[in-house]
């Protein structure tokens, strides 16, 4: 369990607690029993991305006042993988997560979260005082200006996976949480009051409500939904002990129950339960929720969470946590460096969620009620994690993620398209390269089928796509030039589009190869070069183009124009987006020494801090850290023969960009549903998906000395893939040189093929660049055609 960090240890205590400690040595040290080294789940520690940067050095410029940069956006509440419950604190809504670090006050627990702007449904919260209505906006609240909120001190915080607990200063309540898939169970330890309270506020969402209606049937059960946007939750509550009183409010009118049967609804209403308590009494409440109805709910809370052992729930939690962290251990490494890369997993394994119930049923795209034989999720954060995240979920969790493609398909079945998120159509590097990893156990027929279709026809999901279609690259706007002048400007995001498109139609060239579709193989491999389009060969930039085909003005490839040209970079972390052709890449700029000078301009060109976009930050040069389009990009020397180059930028990014801030807990950027969070694991590994529609990875060199991966039975086959890296420390960050299964390679990149066969890579690790090793043109990661 992780407690949140708390002021410097005092100094004066070090005399004392080391005469302590020697006399303990002395008389225990024949009966004393080495203390077990701690397991991955212990090194979780889920408070890591919850804390803003404010380092004007680190973020490369100086954040406007009021500013929050974008950064982390993870939430320290407890969750299962997956799980439809993320019941975490809230201090802020409307903000992330929710939760920052650097809030003093909990104004409500809350039992959905993503680590974005969505999300953070039905608030409970404990309050010891006397309630009165303040109206709207405030709702029920104590006496300070914050309205039922309390006070709190990370002192008072623990965090474990499936468990969060916290000291409400205010109330003088402890709060424990913790969680099943589809349940939230909360118990609280109360002071002596007459005035205790439990709250429940429907009003409250980082979404706007549109319309809630709330039930206190009976003296232990409140229950109701809450709509926001196109979805509605369902909850069901029960409490371990009758209410001494119970009542519902709309804005600033209140109503009490009165051991009836009462109901309230509209978007600025709640309920609440009363106690009068005795010192240290304990009272708990178990929340079933869903997306289809009340009764789901109350079915959910009955499927799997029928009884009142809070202990009993928290140690399933830790159980199912510690089955999926186990499947990867490492040996080596600093306890820095053990915490964030096994807190990364942790991360990256909490999103996409459950929207499917105990029994199957789930609210489709189309607004119905259906049943599906297998889990039901929500849609990935497409276009953060198709980099890096979702390749991770498909080596530990193939059966997750065969159930994530079987919902994107339910899903095309009642839109008519495959789904995206935010930008490009990465669907389809999903399920192609779920499928090459062998994960086959899906309607391929269908997934092709819809695949195609959003590729060819016009539709909500490719924007552009009949100039696209027609001319091989999305027109740029003509956009007016003040516009441009601050971030974020307008625009169709031409260039980023196209390289993406370009990709995407690369991975379903794959995809038809494997399933023999060779007309179609042949089609999209050709549109795969439409990268080719936006290579402007005097600016030696990834550059758009106007619709009649000329270069767009102004240009500016350091300018994060946002949505002009770029999406959410500038033209410098753009031009390297060409993962699936690197070799082609490099022979736009000449061979591999101009492209190497390029690569190397791009950490090296400095970044204008007058340049601000709030989502662009963490620089090394021009690379920005902080946002994934350029993410694969450190891994693309050994595309040129200069390897060495990839071990020393991915370890100085490890070793400067993680763990950052007063407390160590910020993220270079928005972890964006675990993206920045797989970037650590796969690098701290040793090697990256660069192209991860294909079954390669580029090597960086491991951070720890041996890293054990036991591959799933299903699909996988069940074996155990190592990696040693003998030497390996912060010093010796160099690849000297490789075996696999015993046998010399000079080659940098492994396949997951390797993983599944169960091979042993070796590394013997140096401090010095070893400039001679995988230099060769046949040692590079090949180009998959």
């Amino acid at each position: 369990m992780i407690s949140s960090p708390s002021r410097p240890f005092p100094h004066r205590l070090f005399p004392v607690l080391t005469f302590a400690l020697f006399l303990f040595t002395v008389a225990g040290a024949q009966a004393r029993k080495p203390v077990p080294a701690a397991e991955p789940c212990d090194m979780v520690n889920p408070f890591i991305g919850t804390a803003p940067l404010t380092d004007p050095k680190m973020i490369g410029y100086t954040p406007p006042y009021g500013w929050r940069v974008w950064a982390g956006l993870t939430f320290p509440g407890a969750a299962l993988p997956h799980g439809m419950v993320q019941l975490s604190p809230v201090t802020t809504f409307v903000t992330g997560a929710g939760y920052q670090y650097d809030d003093d006050m909990i104004n409500g627990f809350t039992h959905t979260n993503k680590g974005h702007w969505n999300l953070c449904n039905i608030s409970v919260m404990p309050v010891v005082t006397t309630l009165y209505i303040e109206g709207s906006g405030d709702r029920l609240g104590p006496y300070h200006e914050k309205g039922y909120g309390s006070h709190y001190r990370h002192e008072t915080e623990q965090a474990s996976p499936g468990y969060y607990s916290v000291y409400l200063d205010d109330y003088k309540t402890k709060v424990e949480l913790t969680a099943t898939r589809r349940t939230g169970f909360h118990r609280y330890t109360f002071p002596a009051s007459k005035d205790t309270h439990i709250l429940i506020d429907l009003a409250k969402a980082n979404q706007k409500i549109t319309d809630a209606w709330v039930e206190v049937p009976d003296r232990t059960t409140i229950r109701g939904w809450q709509k926001f946007g196109r979805e509605t939750i369902y909850f069901h509550a029960e409490f371990d002990r009758p209410f001494g009183e119970s009542g519902v409010w709309k804005g600033g009118d209140h109503h009490f129950a009165n051991d009836k049967r009462i109901t309230e609804s509209g978007p600025d209403i709640g309920a609440y339960a009363r106690y009068t308590t005795t010192a240290g009494e304990v009272i708990q409440v178990r929340v079933g929720i869903s997306f289809v109805s009340m009764d789901n709910a109350e079915a959910n809370l009955r499927a799997e969470n029928p009884g009142w052992d809070f202990a009993a729930v928290r140690a399933r939690a830790r159980e199912t946590w510690r089955t999926l962290l186990n499947s990867v251990q490492v040996e080596g490494g600093t306890p820095a460096e053990r915490e964030q890369f096994y807190t990364g997993i942790y991360h990256s394994f909490l999103w996409p969620v459950l929207r499917s119930d105990a029994d199957g049923s789930f609210t489709g795209a189309d607004g119905k009620t259906d049943r599906a034989g297998w889990d039901y999720y929500t849609t990935p954060s497409l276009w953060d994690t198709f980099r890096n995240k979702l390749t991770l979920v498909a080596m530990l969790e193939p059966e997750v993620m065969r159930d994530i493609i079987r919902s994107s398909i339910d899903r095309g079945k009642k839109t008519g398209w495959m789904p995206t998120f935010f930008h490009g159509d990465h669907a389809a590097s999903m399920i192609a390269g779920a499928y090459l990893r062998g994960i086959t156990d899906f309607d391929t027929e269908e997934a092709f089928r819809f695949m195609k279709k959003n590729a060819t026809q016009s539709n909500p999901v490719r924007g552009n796509l009949d100039h696209y279609l027609s001319h091989g690259y999305v027109p740029e706007l003509r956009v007016d030039p003040a516009a441009l002048d601050e971030p974020p400007a307008p625009g169709n995001a031409a260039t980023t589009k196209t390289l993406e498109y370009a990709y995407d139609d690369y991975s379903i060239a794959l995809f038809a190869k494997a399933l023999g579709k060779n007309a179609d193989y042949d089609l999209f491999m050709k549109r795969a070069d439409n990268y080719r389009t936006q290579f402007d060969p005097k600016t030696r930039f990834m550059r758009a183009k106007w619709e009649n085909g000329e270069w767009t003005t102004p240009f500016d490839p350091k300018y994060p124009y946002y949505q002009y040209m770029y999406r959410e970079a500038n033209g410098w972390q753009s031009t390297f987006f060409v993962p699936h052709d690197v070799q082609g890449l490099i022979g736009l700029f000449g061979g591999n020494e101009p492209f190497i000078t390029k690569l190397d301009s791009l950490f090296i060109v400095p970044w204008d801090p007058t340049h601000i976009a709030r989502n662009v930050c963490c620089m090394i040069g021009q690379y920005s850290h902080g946002n994934q389009p350029a993410h694969q990009a450190p891994f693309m020397y050994n595309y040129a023969g200069q390897p060495w180059k990839t071990q020393r930028m991915v370890r100085t990014i490890l070793s400067t960009m993680y763990g950052q801030g007063m407390d160590g807990l910020a993220l270079p950027g928005m972890d964006d549903a675990g993206e920045m969070s797989s970037w650590y694991v796969f690098s701290a590994m040793g090697f990256y998906p660069v192209a991860p529609a294909t079954k390669l990875f580029a090597l960086s060199g491991p951070v720890f000395r041996k890293i054990t991966i036991r591959m799933p039975e299903y699909v996988h086959g069940g074996k155990t893939f190592t990696i040693v890296a003998e030497g390996a420390s912060p010093k010796n960050q160099y690849i000297q040189s490789m075996t696999i299964d015993g046998k010399p390679s000079t080659q940098t990149w492994i396949s997951h093929d390797d993983m599944v066969a169960g091979k042993t890579v070796t590394f013997r690790m140096g401090s010095k660049p070893n400039t001679a090793w995988g230099t060769k043109a046949e040692d590079a990661p090949p180009v998959v055609r």
